[in-house]
């Protein structure tokens, strides 16, 4: 895996800069970054933020997991001549000094093998059965105060859908079953009616009688 950083327009001279990018040329990066820390040179700055940032990259496209910043070394620093600053420092008698400010370019090159991947076993998934549907969710609220909270709510909101249903299929019964307590009423006041009539002959009957027993 191989991954890169440049950095441009750099405000040290090339040769400079060459002279520390030796030191650390085909080695680790880690040993690599040692080195320059302790370095007092101005460029070895410069080098060490490119190669921790061309590390980065190859981690990044890679992964962490995968790769590691001990698995890289350095296989390629190119320093370039850029465009120099034309200055001037003025002297006695009319006269002028040329001063050039060198700029440079620069890139590192970082490589490194990733681990390979483990094979992951295959896991059969079993068919789960009626039962254990119903019962998992059962585990879970007990496994799990918050989900005990929501299958409370939902079997309260449950229970109040029953009752409403229940009220409901009872006041459509009593509106089905109005005709019968109708006829049920009427029947009622029939044998009322029957009851007093059937007294009302037994009490003439018992009159008759009795008339007949004074004419006697």
């Amino acid at each position: 895996m191989q991954a890169i950083a440049r950095v441009k327009y750099l405000k040290v001279a090339p040769k400079k800069m060459r002279r520390v990018a030796e030191l650390i040329k085909g080695k680790p990066v880690e040993e690599a970054l040692n080195i320059l820390n302790y370095t007092p040179k101005i460029a070895a700055h410069h080098l060490a933020k490119t190669v921790k940032s061309a590390a980065a990259n190859a981690m990044s496209s890679v992964g962490t997991g995968k790769l590691k910043a001990e698995d890289l070394a350095i296989t390629k620093i190119m320093v370039d001549s850029a465009p120099t600053a034309k200055r001037v420092r003025f002297q006695s008698m009319g006269r002028v000094f040329r001063i050039r400010k060198r700029y440079c370019h620069l890139l590192v090159e970082v490589e490194g093998e990733p681990e390979p991947e483990a094979p992951r076993a295959k896991t059969r998934r079993r068919k789960k059965t009626k039962a254990a549907d119903e019962a998992e969710p059962e585990k879970k609220t007990k496994a799990k105060g918050k989900s005990k909270t929501a299958t409370k709510k939902s079997k309260t909101t449950a229970k109040k859908k029953d009752v409403k249903k229940e009220t409901k299929t009872k006041a459509e019964a009593v509106v089905e079953n109005e005709p019968v307590v109708e006829e049920i009423e009427e029947q009622a006041e029939n044998k009322i009616e029957d009851k007093i009539e059937d007294e009302t002959k037994e009490a003439g009957t018992e009159k008759d009688a009795a008339e007949e027993k004074e004419d006697k």
